[in-house]
């Protein structure tokens, strides 16, 4: 009978460990997609070409992290506030937008839209302005991004 204890005992253990486990992968992949942000945010994490020239977006010297652009959008206002992160520059604000929700939005040129990346967001992802209104850009994962960000190279594509 204590064996029986001690082996139903070693079970619960290791139930536990691969829970837990299960539990921090899952956290981990929802943190490198952001897929846990506050309700209408999004960022964009843009890349730069060192010592080289981009075709397309591929980068024919070293890609290295570049700045990364928060974007919400308001809803009940028609508008999108965006801002760099860790940088002194003001937010901007992009003005009679039509707004379905934080990750799909559309807005047209105004003030500050040669300030921002981008005019139009969709399932998530900021599209590059073919009219040129706004700055140009490419932009990568988040988790390329920290890795790019701490020194890690060999990358020499962006992904959008």
């Amino acid at each position: 009978m204590r064996v029986s204890i001690e082996f139903i005992h070693l079970m619960n253990r290791q139930a536990r460990w691969i829970v837990g486990i299960v539990v921090a992968l899952l956290a981990l992949l929802a943190w490198m997609h952001d897929f846990v942000m506050p309700q209408g945010e999004r960022t964009v994490y843009t890349v730069d070409c060192a010592g080289g020239t981009w075709n397309g977006v591929h980068c024919s010297g070293r890609l290295v992290a570049g700045e990364r652009y928060r974007f919400r959008a308001l809803k009940a206002r028609n508008e999108v506030i965006f801002w760099k992160l860790a940088s002194p520059e003001p937010s901007g604000k992009l003005s009679g937008c039509e707004v379905r929700d934080g990750h799909n939005w559309k807005c047209g040129p105004g003030p500050d839209a040669a300030r921002s990346i981008g005019l139009k967001m969709s399932s998530g992802r900021l599209r590059h302005d073919t009219e040129e209104h706004t700055r140009a850009f490419r932009a990568t994962t988040k988790w390329k991004w920290w890795l790019l960000h701490f020194g890690v190279g060999g990358f020499k594509r962006a992904d959008y």
